[in-house]
């Protein structure tokens, strides 16, 4: 029998806000330990919590951008267990009445668009870090209380590089939203895996395994890699799987149980006391909307749709927003966009990176690109003067034909005097035109060379290819002694 994985993922990203869920400590990582810290999110007695409202558009502006219904009303629980990290004993979360449900992320994988289901996107708190000494423990509560989105797909996902694929668009799109910075070394996304095996053909679904606080993409990807095989040879031996929790050790590549696998009831979940029902209103849904981002994937797909990119320099600008939008901004005006983003993503991006520098501190105005692709399109200028006029207009600020005319940097297209500077190098160089008459394609590079070097680089250098092809080939004529 053949099986398959099927595979459905809890994502937990930290919210980027200035202070916590329920109170004004603020949202800060790195700070000494249990510095940030107030007797709300130590869970003291007789504090109440006051809902941070970033926090809540966060989360509606995240179910936007994945598609989902924002329901007219929405809960917070509390969800009951003991852990050395929770203060309180139990966590502040959405259960039964999330803020977002119902949505989907698109993304691109293995040459094909994907649709990954969204079950829900609820907002809930983080809990404190447990540090584990050689003879003692400690915790550190910097970080309870934080706000924390868990985005639940379905069970849509068929493979571990689909995994990694969906969990990167994912981060993409929070990223370029605002929504989280996704700082995995900070711990600000993390990921549980809930994985089972079926025959394949087969609509019900095995048991299922959960492995927990996954903390890379990487490391989800391993995980599944080792977790399918291990339930399909189970099965293939005559042996049940049960619902239980395991664990990833990345040091022996495998999982480990952990625990029977908890049901809702375990937490017992009830409404929250302290915490009124919200229900947004019409002006705070406006608001929310106004927020709304194009995501990445439209974002590059539009781009190679309205300016003819590859993929590669799509992607380019799709990962450096200010790059993009700076891009964007000139590409409608350029008749040449693929020469433009040539030159905004080697040249400029090399510039900006060896000054330390951003597109603020650029000294010329943004139209000046307009005026360099020109030249360079219309042949006035070179591939190598091009690169000298860049580099005054970006110490000077100067325009770009300012400058050609200033230093008389015109690339010469002249046809008879290439002819000229041609017949010279041929001349002075039989022994390169013979091996090119031989099938040696790289001697005409050499010529090509030293047509350069005559012109002072200002020659046009596909005429001079042109004009040397046809010259040295030219078995009427003798190229010297």
């Amino acid at each position: 029998m053949e099986y398959e994985g099927v595979i459905g993922l809890e994502t937990h990203v930290q919210l980027k806000t200035r202070s916590k869920m329920w109170c004004g400590c603020a949202n800060e990582f790195g700070a000494p330990p249990n510095t940030r810290v107030c007797p709300v999110c130590l869970g003291l007695p007789g504090v109440l919590p006051v809902a941070n409202d970033e926090a809540l558009q966060l989360t509606v502006l995240t179910g936007l951008l994945l598609e989902c219904e924002i329901p007219p009303a929405a809960q917070f629980d509390r969800k009951n267990y003991f852990y050395p990290d929770m203060p309180k004993n139990y966590q502040i979360t959405q259960y039964a009445s999330p803020s977002t449900r119902s949505g989907h992320l698109d993304f691109e994988y293995d040459g094909a668009l994907c649709r990954v289901r969204i079950t829900r996107a609820h907002l809930e708190e983080d809990v404190g870090k447990s540090f584990h000494f050689a003879h003692h423990s400690g915790v550190d509560f910097n970080r309870a209380g934080v706000p924390l989105l868990e985005i639940v797909s379905e069970p849509d996902i068929t493979s571990p590089g689909m995994a990694y694929a969906y969990l990167s668009a994912l981060k993409d799109l929070l990223v370029h939203a605002g929504i989280s910075d996704c700082d995995m070394e900070k711990g600000m996304v993390r990921c549980d895996v809930n994985v089972s095996v079926r025959p394949r053909s087969t609509a019900a679904l095995g048991a299922k395994i959960e492995i927990k606080n996954m903390n890379s993409f990487s490391g989800v990807r391993r995980a599944l890699e080792f977790e399918i095989p291990r339930q399909i040879a189970i099965l293939e031996a005559g042996g049940q799987l049960v619902q239980e929790t395991r664990r990833w050790d990345e040091p022996s590549g495998t999982t480990e149980p952990m625990r029977s696998k908890e049901d809702a009831h375990d937490y017992r979940y009830f409404p929250d006391p302290d915490l009124m029902v919200f229900q947004p209103g019409p002006a705070w849904l406006d608001a929310v909307r106004r927020r709304k981002v194009e995501t990445p994937l439209a974002r590059k797909r539009r781009f190679m749709a309205d300016y003819q990119l590859p993929e590669a320099d799509a992607r380019t600008f799709v990962d450096d927003l200010p790059l993009g939008d700076y891009f964007a901004a000139l590409a409608p005006q350029c008749p040449h966009p693929k020469t433009l983003a040539n030159w905004i993503i080697n040249n400029l991006r090399a510039h900006l990176a060896q000054h330390a520098s951003t597109l603020a501190d650029l000294k010329f105005p943004p139209d000046a690109w307009l005026e360099l692709v020109a030249l360079i399109q219309s042949g006035r200028l070179s591939s190598r003067l091009a690169q000298e006029v860049f580099a005054e207009m970006a110490a000077t600020g100067h325009r770009p034909a300012a400058i050609v005319a200033r230093r008389g940097l015109d690339q010469l297209s002249d046809a008879a005097a290439l002819e000229r500077l041609c017949e010279e190098a041929i001349a002075a160089n039989p022994r390169s035109v013979a091996d090119y008459r031989a099938g040696k394609a790289a001697a005409l590079n050499f010529l090509k060379g030293q047509v350069m070097k005559l012109s002072k680089g200002k020659a046009n250098p596909a005429l001079v290819g042109e004009i040397l092809a046809r010259r040295a080939s030219d078995q009427t004529k003798s190229p010297g002694p």
